[in-house]
């Protein structure tokens, strides 16, 4: 059964309503934030595995879209990249953004040293180490490509099973190391509320996951309409400028996931347009589009995945993850909590640090409001752990992962 462009977008869609139908159904899904998308795209990919196995017919898809599905998404975080945002934080974002970063080359390193001692490529170690632990799903997907020239057989199974595992080990552990911090330093929080700004801040949670719009503004149709239009137009251009740069940088002969273009392109509209205010594009419309992108990415993605590529590589999933939770929060402890200022504040944020580190800004959130329903308002906390995972951290991991792609890839 084959199925066209427009068939296999309607199929995408219905999928990924049966996702938020299944985690409507299932709450435990939702505490743990496993994104509709996941849920709903490897329900269909477990149901071509039984038509495979049985002998029924299995759907031909066509993904011409998925690929600029896939590079809209992160175009539009190339958008969030904002210097203005990173002085609204203040040091600790940046000390954050640090500590983060250097964390994300730890975590690779640690993946490649456990994978070389089960026999296995380095990059099968960086595969399960940034790129789908501090990236999520959809920058494993982004990348797995990637991996596969580089000889990772099956990347994209290997990448969501490995985002998962991360998603549900962050939101699983964050709170209780959060919670040691808190108790053995005898923290307590603040009973004011979250500011407007915080709380604004705090709710785009926009990782390699799943992105979660804000509330429209009060407009007419036509403003918005014309306020959609120019954020489509900006993402495009981006799309088609960037897509030049990274095919020059290509053809010097360096390994680069197409959508580094178009997010180097589109964080430097978005910083003119902070000075200047030339092109007036709307965060809101951004993340709107950046959300639906990123769904329709993700569902088509895991509809195509073939689950029998994991079989054999269950025990060094299952110790590279170990590990790496491990590793992680031994880094809550130091360098996060010390550096971030030994205080209330800090402690939450360290427990954030745990959610996206090893799942997404959206683990980080859970985990976060989690501590603070107990212990007391922490706003600087949700000022800085979205600011970090949400804007930023995307940009710096894929710049690290490409780096360790071309010292490690195929020669």
């Amino acid at each position: 059964m084959k199925l066209d462009l427009v068939q296999t977008l309607a199929l995408a869609g219905v999928v990924l309503f049966i996702g938020y139908a299944v985690r409507r159904v299932l709450p435990i899904l939702g505490r743990l934030n496993v994104p509709a998308p996941v849920i709903g795209g490897l329900l269909a990919a477990v149901a071509v595995l039984v038509a495979r196995k049985t002998g029924l017919p299995i759907p031909e898809y066509d993904t011409t879209l998925q690929r600029p599905l896939m590079v809209a998404f992160f175009t539009t975080i190339g958008f969030s990249a904002s210097l203005a945002l990173l002085r609204v934080g203040g040091p600790k974002v940046a000390s954050l953004l640090a500590i983060v970063t250097v964390f994300a080359i730890l975590q690779n390193l640690v993946g490649m040293v456990l994978a070389v001692s089960f026999g296995l490529s380095p990059l099968f170690g960086v595969l399960t180490g940034s790129v789908t632990l501090t990236g999520g799903p959809a920058t494993g997907l982004a990348f797995a490509p990637l991996f596969e020239q580089a000889g990772i057989t099956g990347a994209a199974s290997i990448a969501v099973a490995a985002g998962m595992a991360g998603i549900v080990l962050g939101g699983l552990v964050g709170g209780p190391v959060g919670t040691w911090l808190i108790e053995r330093n005898g923290l307590r929080g603040g009973r004011e509320k979250v500011s407007a700004h915080v709380e604004m801040v705090a709710d785009l949670e926009l990782d390699s996951s799943e992105r979660v719009a804000a509330s429209a503004a009060d407009a007419d149709d036509s403003e918005q309409v014309y306020a959609a239009l120019k954020t489509i137009v900006a993402v495009l251009v981006a799309m088609w400028i960037g897509s030049g740069i990274s095919a020059w940088v290509v053809a010097a002969g360096v390994t680069l996931p197409e959508y580094i273009g178009a997010m180097l392109v589109a964080a430097l509209i978005r910083n003119i347009d902070d000075r200047t205010g030339w092109f007036g594009l709307s965060s809101r419309a951004l993340d709107l589009l950046g959300a639906v992108a990123l769904s329709l990415f993700l569902v088509m993605a895991l509809m195509t995945l073939d689950l029998t590529q994991l079989a054999g590589l269950a025990l060094p999933l299952l110790v590279i993850l170990l590990a790496q939770v491990v590793v992680a929060s031994l880094a809550c402890l130091w360098p996060v909590f010390p550096f971030m200022g030994r205080d209330y504040d800090a402690a939450v944020t360290a427990g954030g640090f745990l959610g996206f580190i090893m799942g997404t800004t959206a683990n980080a959130m859970a985990v976060m409001r989690s501590l603070v329903e107990r212990f007391g308002a922490a706003p600087q906390a949700f000022l800085v752990a979205p600011l970090v995972g949400a804007f930023f951290l995307d940009f710096t991991n894929a710049l690290i992962i490409t780096v360790f792609l071309n010292l490690f890839g195929p020669g």
